[in-house]
């Protein structure tokens, strides 16, 4: 009984201390995607398509350069900016690959994943009341740390009509008086799409005549696919007022040594540093090591991830199209977007019940914003054996779903 009391005593508590907390941090909502992942936990006979995550195990030339260094006793804090050694592949890699030359020494920032370089630039960028533009769906971050910063997200609704690109018009529509940063993602998660130079020249002209600063979210851009992807600061006049974002997560299968950077105008770059200095200090060196070895002896391994994803890509669009459900060709990424509206299911219904009847993890596609709803994001980056059961699955759900409606 006195545990008991104890444990009441500690609830009381606890309801009272959120009285503390930030109305903003309060008024989140917990990640949509993370909220379905928790739900496949460790039940066994779950295939999950949930989590964009690659299947492969960073290569191992790469583990072994950071655990040499481990035994070197390379420990210490790296410069805040990070290794110039680093700083320098990244520069080299991205002239060569994409066409968007830096200054290493003061036009990048390496970072403890590509989110913390997000979250700098929208804390260094925000005024209280800017309105930030975010072609939706979107990942689901940018909203609550938009936020979270003072700002007010300003959805704008992409289509699968025009492959979930973001077309001049519907940029237009949304702009205020108000408006300040445009962050673009693509390829996009959740839907694969991409933008091509064509598509992003008028894109750029609004941004310019509207005197808009960029984060171009471009994560995925190894991840495409008969195509080569255009880096949004590659075209005329949006370099310098482009943070372009980026890291070794997707296309290096390096998720959890959280290793992202950031480049810009040194202007820019220089108050984003300051606010990394007194956050994070600089970003794990035994990551940084891993990630200079990837730029310098990694392409290859890369290349041949890419192609089976290519591969895998091609199995689940023609899966779910002779399922019966509508999906449009992602074109990067590692992500499906499937339609689920045919079935009168919710995303959210739909997917919880895939998951419990089915056995398959898939996140709704409501989580991502406007335009989602409707929708599935489903993860390829699994093995081909997985992503065929899943298909069988999906299909036989899908069967069911349409045999109670006759």
């Amino acid at each position: 009984m006195i545990v008991n009391q104890d444990k009441k005593d500690n609830k009381s508590a606890s309801k009272s201390m959120s009285s503390y907390l930030n109305p903003g941090a309060q008024q989140i909502p917990p990640s949509g995607i993370r909220k379905f992942f928790d739900l496949v936990g460790p039940n066994k006979g779950i295939i999950s398509l949930g989590v964009g995550e690659p299947d492969f195990i960073t290569p191992w030339h790469m583990r072994e350069a950071s655990v040499y260094s481990l035994e070197r006793g390379f420990t210490s804090y790296t410069s805040n900016a990070g290794m110039i050694e680093l700083r320098e592949a990244i520069s080299d890699y991205l002239e060569r690959g994409f066409h968007t030359p830096y200054d290493p020494e003061d036009e990048i920032l390496v970072t403890v994943g590509g989110s913390e370089a997000i979250d700098l630039a929208l804390r260094a960028l925000i005024v209280a009341g800017d309105e930030i533009l975010v072609p939706e769906p979107c990942y689901v971050a940018y909203s609550p740390i938009i936020s979270l910063g003072g700002g007010v997200p300003v959805g704008i609704e992409t289509v699968a009509e025009h492959n979930f690109k973001l077309t001049p018009e519907a940029l237009e529509a949304k702009i205020t008086p108000k408006s300040k940063v445009l962050i673009l993602c693509y390829p996009s998660n959740p839907t694969g799409a991409t933008m091509t130079y064509e598509d992003w020249l008028p894109i750029a002209e609004i941004v310019e005549k509207h005197d808009l600063i960029v984060i171009s979210d471009e994560i995925y851009a190894e991840l495409t696919y008969n195509q080569k992807h255009v880096s949004f600061p590659s075209i005329p006049g949006m370099r310098d007022r482009t943070i372009l974002v980026s890291g070794f997560s997707k296309a290096f299968a390096m998720t959890g040594w959280r290793i992202g950077y950031m480049c810009g105008n040194s202007d820019l770059i220089s108050a984003m540093l300051k606010i990394h200095q007194y956050t994070v200090m600089c970003a794990p060196s035994m990551g940084q090591v891993a990630a200079l070895e990837a730029l310098r002896n990694g392409i290859e391994e890369k290349d041949r991830m890419v192609e089976s994803y290519n591969q895998r890509r091609r199995l689940i669009v023609q899966g779910f199209r002779d399922i019966g459900l509508d999906c449009h060709e992602p074109q990067g990424a590692f992500y499906a977007f499937p339609s689920i509206r045919k079935t009168g299911l919710t995303s959210e219904e739909f997917a919880h019940r895939l998951l419990t009847e089915g056995k398959v993890a898939t996140v709704p596609g409501g989580v991502f914003g406007s335009g989602g709803e409707g929708y599935l994001r489903c993860s390829y980056a699994t093995s081909l054996a997985q992503l065929n059961e899943a298909l069988e699955r999906i299909g036989n759900f899908v069967y069911k779903l349409e045999q109670v409606g006759k």
